[in-house]
């Protein structure tokens, strides 16, 4: 009945634009032809009065189907083609919309929208203290030394491209660890004009050759991946980011591609389920490839008042690593770490709309852990136009374009964080899987207290205690492994970490679609939602009235929290009460304008500029100091 009610509809809006007939019958039309086969801000430019211009689409084809033999039907030129990910941008008249949404093997339609970039870490996320580890075996015989900085893992950033020329990407041979460049915005450049994707890429993979190495990357031997996405301005377009991302599909074997930073994003319309970039980095995790998003820099209005609901896409997809930023103020002690104020908090606001017209938020809870983000020193791309317009940025560290360094700020700069600790952790133990990656960066993560589960998720990135856990996990698994079979090799690790002398416990517990689940087991016991292809919310049944875990795939003594919290800075379930987690699973209920306790939950994400995100690192910065050149240079790591 439902497919036969769409068909009709379609029918209906493609008389409404044969016909020339008013806008009252296009809008008739609309509720039900562009329900659930067309975004809502595709369906608002196709419904516009200028019919016949021509706009940029993508479009999704069911695996089955030949995309190009359909797109010649509607006068449709294709742009971009992406076929490990069957996808296609095309452009096409605003009038065939509907003509091609009628095509039974046509997916989902959504604009080619713009994309831009959002926006030393060493010590204070405890990777300085572990990375060289020191064993002896046979009776004291043999002592091996371990140094976990990435080598040979792969980190692709999908960003404004990156200069080779700077010093920080060098090996300890002095030659460039940036293996592939390769450039989808058209301008035929693969160097950084605008200057975020080298500023990015050093925070997870920069050396320890500048400044006594002060600045040190997370991952400093990590081989890099360079695919220019965003243009000389900043800013790029969806078929870039989708042709970028299905080279990476296609070659991710050829230079051991195991982890993709995407400190850019778009805001987040079309439900996770249909969103193009979405739908890819499912296919690159399930590829075994973790994927790492930034989480946005919509954490406050333009009066400075706190808002809920600006998850940027594709941070809202459930099998990203989805990173807000948070302000560790200059020092390695994470005891006054908080969350910055620009941070973008959950839940997602992505919808889908049903036949009626009704909009069905997904509501995830998003972001899964937060990093430091904030007035954070890291490579400048040599003269690149975010330093030459802002001279305020300079860390004053060299004036050697080689060497030169800059301060940026936002979940831009937290992402390579999580990053560079997934190819740490992927060094130690290159059997781990996105899921486990993932399960392990939340579960060892820390709790700030004062902070609520939407602005922070599990809590602080925590490579000590993350690095310390994936090295017990077996490296036998496979999808063979038995549910609740003993995932680690030797007893469990003790669930705190100590940094710069303060004792902190671990959360404790992952992030799981629209609530958290605790346990030991998750540690201690195989899951079956650990192997490739699954993610952790894989194991959680969902209904209106409540959620449960699925016992087939997850074991029984794992159990799912009732509230979002805030947090006192134990595990993830302890703190105070602060909204009932089973609101975010009825339709309607968190509606726009909704009070969230200290804030509001805002629009569905149309209403953010025009879909162009600009650096926020000139634009937003949380600190206790007077400037962005203060005094803090020698404390920032």
């Amino acid at each position: 009945m439902r497919t036969t009610r769409k068909f009709l509809a379609l029918a209906l809006l493609a008389t409404c634009f044969t016909m020339g007939l008013p806008a009252k019958c296009l809008a008739s039309a609309t509720t039900k032809s562009f329900s659930r086969k067309v975004s809502v801000d595709l369906m608002q430019k196709a419904l516009a009065p200028r019919r016949d211009d021509r706009l940029k689409v993508v479009v999704q084809f069911d695996r089955s189907s030949a995309p190009d033999a359909i797109l010649t039907n509607v006068a449709g030129k294709v742009t971009r083609t992406m076929n490990a990910l069957n996808m296609r941008a095309i452009e096409l008249p605003a009038s065939a919309i509907a003509a091609l949404a009628s095509q039974s093997s046509v997916r989902y339609i959504s604009p080619d929208r713009h994309i831009g970039s959002f926006g030393h870490v060493e010590n204070t996320t405890g990777i300085a203290q572990s990375r060289v580890q020191t064993t002896t075996q046979l009776g004291g015989l043999v002592t091996t030394t371990s140094v976990y900085d990435g080598t040979g893992v792969g980190i692709a950033f999908v960003d404004s491209g990156i200069d080779t020329g700077h010093v920080a990407f060098n090996n300890q041979l002095g030659l460039s660890r940036i293996i592939f460049s390769r450039d989808f915005t058209g301008e035929n450049l693969t160097g950084d004009v605008y200057g975020h994707g080298t500023h990015v890429a050093s925070i997870a993979a920069g050396n320890n050759q500048i400044a006594n190495g002060a600045y040190t990357g997370i991952a400093p031997n990590a081989n890099i991946i360079n695919l220019r996405v965003l243009d000389s301005g900043g800013t790029g377009s969806t078929s870039s980011l989708l042709a970028a991302l299905d080279w990476i599909l296609t070659n991710h074997n050829l230079y051991n591609v195991r982890v993709v930073n995407m400190s850019i994003g778009t805001p987040a319309i079309d439900s996770y389920t249909d969103d193009p970039v979405c739908q890819a980095v499912r296919s690159l995790s399930d590829a075994g490839i973790v994927v790492v998003a930034a989480a946005g820099n919509n954490g406050k209005d333009s009066n400075g008042d706190k808002i809920y609901g600006q998850i940027h896409s594709p941070g809202n997809k459930p099998s990203a690593i989805t990173v807000g930023a948070a302000n560790s103020f200059g020092t390695d002690a994470r005891g006054d770490d908080s969350i910055t104020t620009y941070s973008s908090r959950g839940p997602t606001r992505s919808f889908s709309t049903d036949a009626d017209g009704t909009k069905h938020y997904d509501n995830l809870l998003k972001p899964d852990l937060v990093a430091p983000g904030n007035k954070i020193v890291g490579a400048a791309a040599a003269g690149n136009y975010l330093l030459t317009a802002h001279p305020e940025l300079d860390a004053n560290v060299s004036t050697d374009p080689a060497r030169r360094m800059m301060y940026l700020s936002g979940s831009s700069m937290s992402t390579p964080v999580a990053s560079g600790a997934a190819a740490v952790l992927l060094q130690a133990n290159p059997n781990l899987t996105p899921s486990l990656i993932k399960m392990i960066l939340m579960y060892t993560a820390e709790p700030l207290p004062g902070s609520n589960t939407f602005e922070q998720g599990a809590g602080e990135i925590n490579i000590e205690g993350a690095l310390r856990l994936a090295q017990l996990v077996r490296t036998d698994l496979s999808t063979s492994t038995a549910l609740g079979e003993p995932l680690l090799t030797s007893p469990s690790p003790v669930k705190q970490t100590i940094i710069s002398g303060q004792t902190f416990a671990w959360a404790g517990g992952v992030i799981c679609n629209h609530s958290y689940a605790v346990s030991d087991e998750l540690m201690t016991k195989y899951q079956r939602v650990y192997g490739n292809g699954f993610i952790l919310s894989d194991g959680i049944v969902e209904a209106p009235q409540g959620q449960s875990i699925d016992t087939n795939k997850i074991t029984a003594g794992v159990s799912l929290g009732l509230s979002a919290v805030t947090s006192d800075g134990g595990t993830i379930d302890e703190g105070m009460p602060f909204l009932d987690l089973n609101l975010l699973l009825s339709d309607g209920v968190l509606a726009d304008g909704f009070l969230v306790s200290d804030g509001i939950l805002v629009s569905d994400g149309i209403l953010v500029s025009d879909g162009i995100l600009v650096s926020d690192g000139i634009l937003v910065s949380d600190s206790s100091l007077s400037s962005l050149t203060g005094d803090d240079t020698a404390h920032m790591r």
